[in-house]
């Protein structure tokens, strides 16, 4: 059986645009609550590090409204909600690990009197000196998990055989994620000791299932739905996990719906960021830049918890070579344990801040041969079937064909001369030119969370209902696997309905991240697809008496040899003649495995490639930058809805954008968050785009694994990209200063332009 034709690469708007728009689309916080609701909210630690002398809760037992309290004697099952690991305490009554620390909880009538409520807890601490700082924990050797050892080829004899070497630190800041719609979760008490959470999370499995662990019960008792979400980029893959954790509790002790939902300022600091990194390296080249040996610590901050940060910090050891061919690698990787909140998943999820030291490296190769880097980077590409350094081989290669087009269409070399000449003639306005490749592999390092769930339902009017483990969260999820049901079966999208991802509907789901939900939870609902369709190929072949072996969907209709039916008929007549409707569909991803003791092997199925040229100016007497104009071009493969993934690609950039120029995460010495609202944290800006943003998607992009349509994810590459903001600043500064020797600390605030340029 064969589906002939092909409805996908229509530029359909997201399912939930009009809803966005209007203000209509429900998130968590809009749904209406049953009428006898409790508000929560949480007493946190305000010191980083010590332990609790003295807790007198009497003055918050009695303020206004308040109908109780818990704290970690009122959990009758697990105390913790460690994803991986355990050490994510939900309450604590005697040590503090970091700033935030959740101590207590109280329900009350509304949110304001919880809040109000939570100020009058009286804590008595015994504080002792915290570790904030990534070298701090370094020289301490403080640890969260165990420091991993990566080698490949002999680093140590290419870099001492190779006629230069350079050795250098860098290092990349943290970035809080600061999704539109903060944390919030809703429980509700149903019969049989159940719980109906609405949660806002990017996993939904693993919320009921640690919520059943804290409640001591089996995870059939707790249900979890997830309609949408207003913005992810991970930080709601487990961090979500303490609010559905301490409102199910609260439910379940007072038996009424309670509602927790966060400030932004207490989101901010209650809740992990991107991992900040260190990296002290050696490398070793030729005269024309060609990298031949590479030594590496990479150091990150992990905080006082492991959380995901064992596959974060494998992940950098991945992209450590970008879409570069390294032949001889050595890696030492540290997971720094420190007093702060504990850093988790972030779009990239460790590349991108691999991604920026190896291309810090290659900028410096530039600066000290006094070679323009768009010419070492293009030397050091990966070639077609080069083997990557963790032995899988490059047979997807297009990043020399999308570098050279970039530096063509974008007109690289004739803007570089005219830069240059600008700057001879502007004493303190600078302009800066960089080209940046990005490679990135597609799948879950982790290689059990590599499966999906569906479930499809055909209505005897032709209409179908489908259900799958994804999560939408902006990234145009349901339109896409609307769109592939609606090519599957030939129909309308309109006659399609995704609802809420529901844990009663689908088990045992992975979390919406990695870029792979399209993949993943799309290839599970052809799966369903396929098996409802195998059922009425056999009808048609009975009912029609047709020996044929193709059948076609198209235009709302079946066609079978010189015949054609309606689908609604056919669908109609199936139901009379007692043929199945429904089905549930499973998807695992193919060829990966990895070898955790050496973390080599084939940990993704494919890879994504793009590039991007920025042009920036900066001001030598300020430190202001201004990004003028940026080309990119993007593989996506053959894409399944080109309008959806251009806003990916931008989105992706500008974010990364953030991360390297204006996002920066600040720590006092006393282990305080200084950044926790968007008052002192400053995200990109409608101010901050450039005027000239022109993104393609690559024309010649198709997967050669075996993908839907042969599409590429999108949400992850493209944040790589704005890399080449950051070291267009660098390349301005280069003009400024009478020496080569830059040290720009990411982010490239103006403060930090400003220090670079002086020193």
């Amino acid at each position: 059986m064969k589906n002939l034709d092909n409805l996908f690469s229509e530029k359909l708007p997201h399912e939930s645009a009009e809803k966005h728009v209007s203000g209509l689309a429900k998130y968590t916080d809009d749904i209406l609550e049953p009428t006898n609701t409790l508000y929560a909210a949480i007493g946190w630690s305000t010191v980083a590090k010590g332990s609790i002398v003295k807790i007198d809760l009497r003055d918050v037992i009695k303020s206004a409204g308040v109908c109780g309290v818990i704290t970690e004697r009122d959990i009758p099952g697990i105390n913790d909600v460690g994803p991986v690991f355990k050490g994510d305490v939900i309450f604590s009554s005697k040590k503090i690990k970091y700033f935030g620390q959740p101590i207590f909880a109280v329900a009350a009538d509304t949110t304001e009197l919880a809040r109000k409520a939570v100020l009058k807890a009286k804590i008595q601490y015994k504080k002792e000196r915290p570790i904030i700082r990534i070298k701090e924990a370094l020289e301490k050797k403080s640890y969260i998990l165990k420091t991993r050892k990566f080698s490949n080829g002999n680093a140590r004899k290419a870099i001492k055989n190779s006629q230069h070497k350079l050795i250098g630190e860098s290092q990349t800041g943290g970035q809080d994620h600061l999704y539109l719609e903060g944390q919030v979760a809703l429980a509700i008490p149903k019969e049989d000791n159940g719980l109906l959470i609405y949660s806002s999370t990017q996993h939904p499995s693993k919320t009921q299932q640690i919520v059943a662990k804290v409640l001591n019960q089996n995870f059939n008792t707790i249900d979890v739905h997830v309609r949408r979400i207003g913005g992810g980029f991970g930080g709601k893959e487990t961090q979500s996990f303490m609010f559905a954790a301490i409102s199910s509790l609260l439910a379940k002790k007072f038996n009424k719906p309670v509602k927790l939902r966060l400030d932004r300022d207490e989101d901010m600091i209650l809740t992990g960021k991107r991992h900040d990194f260190y990296f002290k390296y050696e490398v070793g080249f030729s005269d024309n830049g060609k990298i031949n040996g590479l030594d590496i610590i990479l150091a990150s901050r992990c905080g006082h918890s492991a959380d995901l940060s064992e596959a974060i910090n494998d992940r950098a050891i991945y992209n450590i070579d970008n879409a570069y061919y390294i032949p001889n690698v050595k890696l030492v990787s540290y997971r720094c344990k420190t007093n702060t909140v504990s850093n988790t998943a972030f779009r990239g999820f460790g590349a991108p801040q691999a991604s920026f030291c190896i291309e810090n490296i290659i900028d410096n190769i530039s600066n000290f041969l006094k070679v323009d880097a768009y010419k070492i980077r293009y030397l050091n590409l990966y070639q077609k079937n080069n083997i990557t350094h963790f032995g899988m081989k490059i047979k997807d290669n297009v990043i020399n064909d999308i570098f050279n087009k970039l530096i063509n269409s974008s007109n690289y070399k004739k803007r570089r001369k005219e830069i240059e000449k600008f700057n001879q003639s502007n004493k303190y306005i600078k302009k800066g030119l960089a080209i940046t490749p990005a490679k990135f592999g597609i799948s879950f390092t982790t290689t059990h969370l590599n499966q999906g769930g569906a479930l499809v339902h055909i209505y005897t009017d032709g209409s179908i209902h489908l259900n799958h483990g994804g999560v939408e969260m902006g990234q145009g999820l349901m339109t896409k696997i609307a769109q592939i049901t609606a090519n599957s079966f030939g129909i309308k999208i309109n006659n399609i309905k995704i609802t809420s991802t529901n844990t009663e509907k689908v088990a045992n789901t992975s979390a919406s991240a990695a870029s792979a939900s399209t993949d993943i939870n799309g290839a599970a609902v052809l799966n369903a697809i396929n098996k409802i369709k195998d059922n009425l190929f056999s009808f048609i072949q009975n009912h029609f008496k047709f020996n044929g072996k193709i059948i076609k969907y198209k235009n709302n209709n079946i066609y079978f040899g010189k015949n054609k039916i309606t689908f609604k008929k056919l669908i109609n007549l199936a139901y009379l003649n007692r043929i199945p409707l429904s089905s549930s569909g499973f998807y695992k991803t193919p060829k990966i495995h990895v070898d955790k003791s050496t973390l080599k092997g084939r940990p993704f199925l494919y890879f994504c490639y793009g590039a991007a040229v920025s042009e920036v100016m900066i001001d030598t007497l300020t430190g202001e930058n201004k990004l003028l104009k940026v080309d990119i071009l993007q593989d996506v493969g053959n894409s399944i809805n080109p309008s959806i993934d251009i806003g990916q690609i931008e989105g992706g950039f500008v974010q990364g954008l953030g991360w390297l120029t204006s996002e920066e995460v600040s720590w006092g010495n006393d282990g305080k968050i200084l950044t926790f609202s968007p008052s002192t944290y400053k995200i990109p800006v409608m101010n901050d785009i450039p005027k000239n943003f022109n993104v393609k998607i690559y024309n010649k992009g198709i997967n050669n694994e075996n993908t839907i349509n042969k599409s590429k994810a999108v949400g992850e590459p493209p944040l790589l990209l704005a890399i080449s903001t950051y070291f267009a600043i660098k390349n301005a500064i280069s003009y400024a200063k009478k020496n080569n020797k830059i040290n720009l600390t990411a982010p490239a605030t103006p403060e930090n332009i400003l220090n670079s340029i002086n020193k």
